[in-house]
This record gives structure tokens, sequence and C-alpha cells, in this order.
């Protein structure tokens, strides 16, 4: 596998899924731990959580297909 532009597409797939699964992890947990302390989260910070998490999803499922697959096929 050739790397002609210095990319090393197995540190950028692995760090793209540990960003993903971290905005995962924080959307989640503060949203668990908002509700367990204050009760009924605002709008505005339950759409911020809720947003972590569906963006946390996004990146974490599309980045190793991204930087693990189809980037190293297109080298060349």
């Amino acid at each position: 596998m050739s790397h002609h532009r210095g990319i090393d597409y197995g540190r950028w797939a692995k760090r793209g899924f540990l960003l993903g699964l971290g905005l995962l992890l924080l959307g989640a947990g503060g949203e668990i731990v908002g509700r367990l302390l204050v009760g009924t989260l605002p709008p505005w910070e339950d759409a911020l959580f809720t947003y972590m998490e569906g963006i946390g999803l996004t990146i974490g499922f599309f980045s190793p297909w991204i930087f693990g697959v189809a980037l190293p096929l297109t080298d060349g």
C-alpha cells in the first residue's frame, strides 16, 4: 500500500472512530447526568446532547469506511 501524500490512513481511521465514539458517549452521558442532576433539561441542552450523539454516530461509522477503505483504494 503506497502513501504518496504522506497520509497515515490507519491513524486517521482510528482517530476518527474514537472522535465519533467520544462525541456519542459525551452526548449520552451529558443527557443522563443532566437529567439526574437537574431533572428536565432546557431545550437547547437537550438538542445539543442529541446532536452530539447523532454526529458522533455518523463520524464513528463513516470515518473507518472513508479513511480505512475508500481513500487507500483510490491512492495510487
